[in-house]
């Protein structure tokens, strides 16, 4: 047999299988997660104002994270000189949440049953949406699990209150966040451009505990310096709208917003967030790849999502 027992095995490469996220495996009975971090998709896109189709998000996202279905071995960063991913870190597919055609509060509320299913066996909740709704229930599910700060890293404000009778849109999440008791409060990154949220609703944002920056704010303070902005000892929420980067590497998206952040922009918050701060959940949004002609976003979207675990994982063990 050859070093690589490629006589006895199989290569399993990033082309082979089902897509599940990063090829790890599938759970389907959510009573029986046992595992550090657990994935489900919410393929749910009623709550879009414009460009629909943030519903085939998830499986979009899983499709492209193939590419870094690394394996037990982890992936090296000559950098950082580390190994993110290693196989003692656990990680499994739980499959989507059943959404309801046209009926926001039924699909939500299953989207919300998984996300307390993956907290209740102590595993770190990342969601793929779907339009940005659904971090209404993926929210929701954390009352009684303590107090949580939320930074959301997005082109849009979302704080829009109520309008024509709209509350649980994707324009709506961090106001209906806001409102939580359990929310200690909102850095919200990105914010840039004509927005969705008039201007009363930034004033209702900033009195109900929220800091916003633009990305060029944000990168006059550079990434170790937005995340300095987060309370000491805040548990974080990360939510990600995709776009919060710029349409000219992540054009599949809904509501594009040029001037956003690049890629080392993002992933260097990220990881000074996760060097300095327990994460204990997290959303990706709004990748629709119906406008995703080259397949970028969504890779985008994986690489981040990988990336932003690789670090928790590896600063949970350097403490």
């Amino acid at each position: 047999m050859s070093e690589h027992g490629y006589e006895g095995g199989r290569l399993n490469l990033p082309f082979v299988g089902i897509s599940t996220f990063g090829k790890r495996a599938y759970v389907e009975d959510w009573s029986a997660i046992d595992a550090d971090v657990a994935v489900m998709g919410a393929p749910f896109d009623f709550g879009t104002q414009w460009r629909s189709g943030a519903r085939f998000g998830p499986r979009a996202v899983r499709e492209a994270s193939t590419l870094f279905s690394f394996g037990h071995a982890g992936a090296y960063d000559h950098e950082d000189d580390a190994t993110y991913l290693p196989g003692s870190v656990r990680m499994v597919d739980i499959g989507d949440a059943d959404i309801v055609h046209t009926q926001t509060e039924k699909s939500h509320a299953n989207i919300e049953a998984g996300v307390r299913a993956m907290l209740a066996a102590g595993a770190l909740p990342v969601v793929i949406g779907g339009d940005h709704s659904i971090n209404i229930p993926c929210v929701n599910a954390f009352e009684g699990q303590g107090d949580i700060h939320i930074l959301q890293i997005d082109a849009h404000l979302d704080f829009v209150d109520e309008r024509h009778g709209v509350r649980h849109g994707h324009g709506n999440p961090m106001r209906r966040a806001a409102e939580k008791g359990y929310v200690t409060g909102l850095t919200q990154v990105g914010i840039r451009n004509v927005s969705s949220t008039a201007k009363e609703g930034y004033a209702d944002a900033r009195d109900m505990g929220s800091d916003i920056l633009s990305v060029r704010q944000a990168r006059t303070l550079g990434p170790a310096g937005v995340i300095d902005r987060i309370p000491d000892g805040a548990r974080v929420y990360v939510t990600i709208d995709i776009d919060a980067f710029c349409p000219s590497i992540a054009p599949g998206t809904g509501t594009p917003s040029h001037g956003g952040f690049l890629y080392y922009d993002v992933l260097e918050m990220l990881q000074a967030l996760a060097q300095r701060h327990e994460v204990v959940g997290i959303d990706l949004v709004e990748v629709a790849p119906d406008y995703d002609q080259t397949g970028s976003t969504a890779i985008l979207a994986a690489q981040v999502l990988l990336n932003l675990l690789g670090f928790i994982f590896h600063a949970r063990g350097v403490r």
